[in-house]
């Protein structure tokens, strides 16, 4: 008996029983496209978690004031403990991390202020900003805000105190519509400032909206909005993203000295970018790979029901096995054919799981858009085929073992 009869046989012994053989299928199809579909859902996690930390530059660190920690010195007599008033960050402090001396390793500072609850008018249009950031030009390399129409502020800008302005999306589209706002002004609670140019998009990052922001220079804001207080936080652009932990060393270093720091509780904290990014795609990789298991029991579950299936089929066709035994069929003939019988249920749903995977992974699933990982697939794909060998490994022999005395006696 060659391969292809041996086929023919398997085939038609599958085609016998359509509904037994779709539903063995079916628990090997939903175990294959678990597996794909949850390793896509981790992955496209990982990559948008990861995409919103780059926003503002691997090789970036953001300095901000810390209320848990103080500086040395004025204490009260006698008091040894840490202090609990903690220094806010200033320009000062911003204008010391500049120097090339002492922080080789530092390409831009930018100090920022944020002026909360500001509100837009033009015309008859208002919006109430999200996000007014008073900084200085290097901001928008430091944290990847590319402008998309116009241009953004410079120097002389901040210099002069000019009430210039570069618009986020989402503002944009609430004060002017599809108007162009290019050299038009806009009232920020009271005070005009001038478009000058508006940021390219970037999308929303959870709950917050990242294009509902308004860049405009520091002095204007600290004149016109904010005041002329302490710092929301300092942007330090390292010189590369290998140098960035070496500037953050650089940056603690000045900012202990300035704020009196002896111990180890600053009165400020450095978030890295770099070191961030790396923290999560490990934890997101441990996820992901969480995801892929748990998926991968319902693989077992599907493996478990082709024994069971095969093993109620060799029952049932031992009398057909002994008449072939009887009439010359070897037993790798049998072995062979209850073996491509598993095989090709399991390849079958296989190959099912893959593509309904495939276009389960054209939808966004919970807010997250699935990335297919190849790897995944070829994985999933070649464990249902080894499942379809292993689980339908044991009915084959029991089917090929049979004597054919014994089988043609069977009722």
């Amino acid at each position: 008996m060659n391969q292809l009869e041996i086929l023919r046989f398997a085939l038609r012994g599958l085609l016998a029983n359509k509904l037994r053989s779709s539903l063995t299928t079916l628990g090997i199809l939903i175990g294959v496209a678990a597996v794909i579909l949850l390793v896509a859902i981790g992955e496209g996690s990982s990559r948008s978690i990861q995409q919103n930390i780059q926003r503002l530059g691997a090789n970036t660190l953001t300095i901000s004031p810390s209320f848990s920690g103080g500086g040395g010195g004025g204490g009260a007599a006698g008091n040894t403990g840490p202090r609990t008033q903690a220094r806010q960050l200033s320009l000062a402090d911003a204008k010391a991390l500049t120097d090339k001396t002492l922080a080789p390793s530092v390409k831009s500072v930018s100090p920022v202020v944020n002026a909360s609850s500001q509100t837009a008018a033009y015309g008859a249009a208002g919006h109430a900003i999200a996000q007014f950031v008073g900084t200085y030009p290097s901001y928008f390399e430091a944290t990847n805000k590319p402008v998309t129409k116009g241009t953004y502020f410079f120097n002389d800008d901040v210099l002069a105190a000019r009430k210039v302005v570069v618009l986020g999306q989402t503002v944009v589209e609430e004060l002017f519509g599809a108007a162009d706002p290019i050299g038009r002004q806009v009232s920020v609670s009271g005070v005009p400032f001038t478009v000058v140019g508006v940021l390219k998009e970037a999308g929303s990052t959870g709950m917050q909206d990242a294009d509902d922001v308004a860049i405009a220079p520091l002095p204007a804001v600290q004149q016109s909005l904010s005041g002329f207080g302490s710092l929301s936080s300092i942007v330090v652009q390292a010189t590369g993203a290998e140098t960035t932990t070496t500037a953050q060393s650089e940056v603690t270093a000045i900012l202990n000295q300035r704020h009196g720091i002896t111990a180890n509780n600053p009165d400020y904290r450095i978030l890295n970018q770099a070191t961030l990014q790396e923290t999560v795609s490990a934890a997101t990789g441990t996820f992901t790979v969480l995801l892929g298991a748990v998926a991968a029991i319902s693989l077992l579950v599907g493996g478990i029901g082709i024994t069971n299936i095969m093993l109620v089929t060799v029952t049932e066709r031992t009398r057909e096995i002994g008449i072939r035994k009887a009439i010359g069929a070897p037993r790798s003939a049998i072995l062979g054919q209850f073996l491509l019988e598993a095989t090709l249920l399991s390849l079958v749903g296989g190959l099912s799981g893959v593509l309904v995977a495939f276009v389960g992974t054209r939808f966004a699933i919970a807010g997250i858009e699935p990335v297919l990982v190849p790897s995944s697939v070829a994985l999933a794909l070649g464990v249902s085929v080894g499942i379809g060998l292993f689980f339908g490994s044991y009915p084959a022999n029991r089917a090929a073992k049979l004597r054919p005395i014994q089988a043609l006696r069977h009722e």
